[in-house]
């Protein structure tokens, strides 16, 4: 049985998904987990897109060591020199270098003809070869090039050096059909197609993503490129979760098979939701709330029966359990720590005890912890060592019966002084968040607030997300706590400082 390589671009195609930016620590968080899920490639960002995506994918590249960590590179060697500078330091460093091929690309955006995208392409998978180990070549817009054409400049990069090819329907053109024909054509016009993997990239913009990507599994692709939760550019790129629960499953039709451990898919979805800020469609597949619940009458006559009447997915199998070890008040340091070893979460000894006193005083007021509490609590922890500019020491709200609520909130500015405010709004979010806004220098317009639980009963943690715009920059944050209102004063503030710190950041790298 052949094993499909999983490459993963949810730090790369994922983040430009609109609203999405994620900061150092975040990125780190998700390339670690994706090296649990077992991930063959970790696309980590485009090295010369930014100062702070040369920083983020260096990092990861250093952290990461049983993934094999890329970069995206235009076709250009200053593109290929800088992403070299941020992945020499990997276990096993590949370059991905990109060029469109497509009739509408050459004539408009490249101003190119067909000899001189060819010899661009050549030119640059050379160059990369005196750097790299391994070479990634991509046809962007492969979907709307004239065959003849893609196959001609396939063989070429491949003799320049490239060892994958990657064949991506860039603007979600295409479909399952018309897809395997490609490849057909390809395994039949390509004299090297045997020497090289060949990859899928597919964009969900008509809704067959996944489809196609494994429709390209049947006819010859050998590694297939996604995001988890299906983000990225417009309407998403074919979701990870279902590739691999789909080969795991119809295993007798593909007999194909990936190295993802499935029982991390449901943590990692979750992850990705919270630090991106895009909740997860309830009838999302593999991974919505929706999944695994059944409220037709006939329907659940059957499953009680027998699962598998209705039910051809077990939810233990990508990670939900059912039978969760609920830590409560009485429970120790070592059954607290011997929890974070079983979720296999990375957490060094020196903070297991700080960890220990948020879980201690949580049980203080929620009766049984379960494991999404205990994984909130050290993700919050985890990204909160982030400096902090603006921090919450005090909130209170009145709301009294035909007048305004008004808020009262108690901040610590960024040289320790005390800033203390009050404001009122037709409602109690609105009375604090328009304090908050007099206690921060400069306006800050809320774009967006959504709220949601972590678990389930009246004593769940809440989890705020916002989206603001603060000194003409758009930021996300997200606050977490058992108040409502202090978990929404806290995302509040975390986008506003994460504003500052990105222009002070940004203000250091210009200096030097």
């Amino acid at each position: 049985m052949s094993r499909i390589k999983i490459f993963d671009t949810t730090l790369r195609d994922g983040e430009q998904s609109p609203g999405v930016n994620l900061n150092l620590a975040e990125k780190i968080v998700i390339a670690e987990q994706l090296e649990r899920l077992n991930v063959d490639i970790i696309e980590a960002g485009f090295p010369a897109a930014s100062k702070g995506d040369f920083t983020s994918v260096q990092k990861i590249a250093q952290t990461i060591k049983n993934s094999s960590v890329t970069g995206l590179a235009r076709a250009v060697q200053s593109d290929i020199d800088t992403a070299w500078e941020a992945l020499k330091d990997g276990a096993e460093p590949r370059i991905h270098v990109f060029l469109a091929t497509s009739p509408i690309h050459r004539q408009y955006k490249l101003k190119m003809s067909k000899e001189q995208v060819v010899e661009k392409a050549v030119s640059a998978v050379k160059y990369a070869a005196q750097k790299f180990p391994i070479i990634q070549w991509s046809a962007e817009d492969a979907c709307r090039t004239e065959l003849p054409f893609l196959a001609e400049i396939i063989e070429e990069v491949i003799q320049a050096g490239a060892h994958v090819i990657n064949i991506p329907d860039t603007v979600g053109y295409i479909n399952p059909y018309e897809y395997s024909k490609v490849f057909q054509y390809l395994k039949n016009n390509v004299p090297s197609f045997d020497k090289v993997s060949f990859s899928t990239h597919c964009h969900d913009d008509l809704g067959m993503a996944t489809a196609n990507s494994l429709a390209a599994i049947e006819h010859g692709a050998t590694q297939v490129e996604c995001t988890i939760n299906g983000i990225g550019e417009r309407a998403g790129n074919a979701a990870l979760e279902e590739i691999a629960v789909a080969l795991h499953i119809r295993n007798d039709h593909y007999k194909k098979s990936t190295r993802i451990n499935l029982k991390e898919i449901s943590r990692t979805s979750s992850l990705v939701s919270e630090l991106t800020g895009m909740v997860v469609p309830g009838n999302k597949a593999i991974v919505g709330r929706n999944a695994f619940a059944h409220e037709s009458g006939i329907h659940q006559d059957g499953v009680l029966k027998e699962k598998t009447t209705y039910e051809i997915i077990s939810p233990e199998l990508v990670g939900y359990q059912s039978n969760n070890m609920v830590l409560g008040k009485h429970s120790g340091s070592h059954a607290f720590k011997t929890r974070l070893v079983e979720l296999g979460l990375k957490i060094d000894d020196s903070d297991v005890k700080e960890l220990f006193v948020a879980f201690k005083e949580l049980t203080d007021h929620k009766k049984e912890i379960t494991d999404e509490d205990i994984i909130a609590i050290v993700l919050e922890k985890k990204l909160s060592k982030e400096e902090k500019y603006y921090e919450l020491v005090d909130v209170k709200v009145n709301h009294i019966e035909g007048s305004a609520p008004k808020a009262t909130v108690k901040l610590s500015g960024a040289k320790n002084e005390l800033i203390e405010q009050t404001g009122t709004g037709s409602g109690s979010v609105e009375a604090l968040y328009n304090t908050l806004e007099k206690s921060v220098n400069g306006d800050a317009n809320l774009l967006d607030y959504r709220i949601q639980s972590v678990g389930g009963g009246r004593d769940a943690l809440a989890q705020v997300f916002v989206k603001v715009r603060y000194q003409d920059t758009e930021s996300n944050g997200r606050g977490l706590d058992q108040d409502v209102l202090v978990a929404s004063a806290k995302a509040y503030l975390h986008a506003i400082n994460r504003v500052i710190l990105e222009k002070e950041q940004t203000v250091e790298i210009v200096n030097s």
